[in-house]
């Protein structure tokens, strides 16, 4: 191995530390926790090789919202794959979703609630970003129903799984209550 290689695995290395420690540390204590000055401390580098990363706390919380992109589109890949029945993929999609966002908080607030630096919706967006929304596409483009863009219906559907998972989390909506919530909405929207 190169000199170069080995300081390009070194830079891929502590810049995974960088984003699993701010991660770790936002789920245990929020985001207001993640300091560049505590994420020196916890990884042992001083603030400047945190600086030789990122620009600040804002380029790690995009660092963060990306893998967690990442994650989720695998999570409900996995979980609509199981079968192929459009309305029991869906279910499990809007299932999966709920579960990461309430098992991910800090993960779930860097992708959707926070200021990452990320474009979404944009011919620059990232492509995990564009990876997370083509897993909910290909399901729900499926059972948009006939004339209905399957772009926009997956949009809705999406702002609506947010919508539960944000007020659910905030105690607006009784936890008790998810599974109901779900079926509902996968029976009223996903109809064909």
């Amino acid at each position: 191995m190169s000199v170069q290689q080995r300081k390009e695995r070194e830079r891929a290395d502590r810049e995974r530390l960088i984003v699993t420690t701010a991660r770790e540390l936002a789920e245990q204590q929020g985001w207001d926790a993640v300091t560049t000055r505590r994420l020196a401390e916890r990884i042992e580098y001083s603030q400047p090789v945190l600086y030789s990363h990122f620009r600040g706390k804002r380029e790690i919380i995009g660092a963060v919202a990306l893998q967690g992109a990442s994650e989720m589109a695998a999570a409900l890949r996995a979980a609509t794959s199981a079968t192929d029945d459009p309305r029991d993929r869906v279910a499990a999609l809007a299932r999966t979703y709920l579960d990461f966002a309430e098992r991910n908080p800090a993960v779930y607030d860097a992708m959707f609630q926070l200021d990452g630096g990320l474009a979404f919706a944009h011919e620059d967006t990232p492509e995990p970003l564009k990876d997370a929304f083509a897993a909910l596409l290909e399901s729900l483009g499926a059972v948009a129903g006939d004339g209905v863009h399957p772009g926009l219906f997956t949009e809705t559907f999406w702002a609506s799984l947010h919508g539960l998972a944000t007020l659910t989390r905030a105690g607006r909506l009784p936890a008790e209550h998810t599974e109901w919530r779900v079926e509902l909405l996968v029976d009223r929207l996903a109809v064909a």
